[in-house]
């Protein structure tokens, strides 16, 4: 009797280590959130992008859903756009669109299971922007300001109006309206490279960049300036690299910030209408007005704007003024 009752107390004993086992083995496989990454970011347009996501753990549970979201803010969430693509683990694409050109997108993967929402790393992209007659155009923030990285080529204002393409060269000098023209009438050349001289007639209009941008003024190119080291410097800083554009020795030249800024040369308002100095200089008018300076008396109204020159000799950006009937090249600035 005594030995059966021994028996019984020693079989307890183990019934009540196996179940603490048990209980251990549970808290040891508790459920956490998800595990995710933003893996890749594929064909981007003007308004689509694909991005790739990876499931790395489900946390040990069943996930409900998983997919891509995305903002023009940091840290988008599903509250804000998302896209939902299965509930698998593993690698997955999602395609996202109605984005808007020229915009700064932020975008992660997400995955969702009982517990909650996880979010993947962070990747930013910029979608390019497109004029009116779809010329596709790179931009790149520099600071707190987005400009385009290349020289304009539309020869239509953002009304999709058509901005008169002069080749005269008496007419041309005579305008006191709205031209512009290709660097020698070469529209390859421009189209691939240095995009289109305007007079400053044009820039005048405030419909000469696409919807949502316009021609910088004075203030946005000295702060442009400044924060890349200021005028001394910012012209190397701004100019493409090498004498692929540039005439040797292209001096200081480093792009460092991706302006990729090109010697278009210019068209002269004056006595011949003539192109010059492309390879040696880019030129860009400021939208700023401009009093005529002392040694113009030719009348009241002014005839001279605000321009910025850089040089192939020089690691210098100019401020100067130039004859509103000259043609010079155009950089667009993203609206604030």
């Amino acid at each position: 009797m005594q030995k059966n009752f021994l028996l019984n107390i020693f079989l307890l004993l183990q019934l009540a280590y196996i179940l603490i086992l048990l209980n251990g083995c549970e808290k040891e496989t508790h459920l956490t959130l998800p595990v995710i990454s933003t893996s890749w970011l594929t064909s981007v347009t003007s308004e689509s992008a694909i991005i790739g996501g990876t499931i790395i753990s489900d946390g040990g549970d069943i996930l409900k859903t998983r997919g891509i979201c995305w903002s023009t803010h940091l840290n988008p969430t599903v509250y804000d756009n998302f896209t939902s693509d299965g509930s698998e683990t593993g690698s997955f694409v999602s395609n996202i669109t109605g984005l808007v050109s020229g915009t700064h997108y932020y975008v992660r993967a997400y995955a969702t299971n009982s517990l909650g929402t996880a979010y993947g790393n962070e990747i930013i992209f910029i979608t390019p922007l497109t004029d009116i007659e779809g010329n596709i155009y790179n931009t790149v923030r520099i600071g707190d300001q987005v400009w385009i990285r290349e020289n304009l080529k539309t020869t239509r204002y953002n009304d999709n109006t058509e901005i008169p393409v002069v080749t005269d060269n008496v007419t041309w000098i005579s305008l006191i309206t709205p031209a512009c023209s290709w660097y020698m009438f070469n529209e390859s050349d421009g189209n691939n490279n240095y995009g289109v001289l305007y007079n400053w007639y044009t820039v005048n209009t405030g419909k000469l960049c696409p919807t949502g941008w316009h021609v910088p003024n004075e203030d946005e190119w000295k702060t442009l300036v400044e924060y890349v080291g200021g005028e001394y410097y910012a012209g190397g800083r701004l100019k493409e690299q090498g004498t692929g554009h540039w005439t040797n020795p292209n001096y200081g030249a480093s792009d460092f910030y991706g302006f990729t800024a090109l010697p278009g040369g210019f068209r002269t308002g004056l006595n011949t209408g003539s192109f010059r100095a492309m390879g040696y200089l880019g030129r860009w008018w400021v939208s700023t007005d401009s009093d005529n300076p002392w040694w113009d008396n030719s009348d009241s109204v002014s005839r001279w704007a605000r321009c910025r020159t850089i040089f192939f000799d020089s690691a210098e950006v100019i401020l100067g003024m130039g004859l509103k009937t000259n043609g010079y090249s155009i950089r667009c600035v993203k609206d604030q």
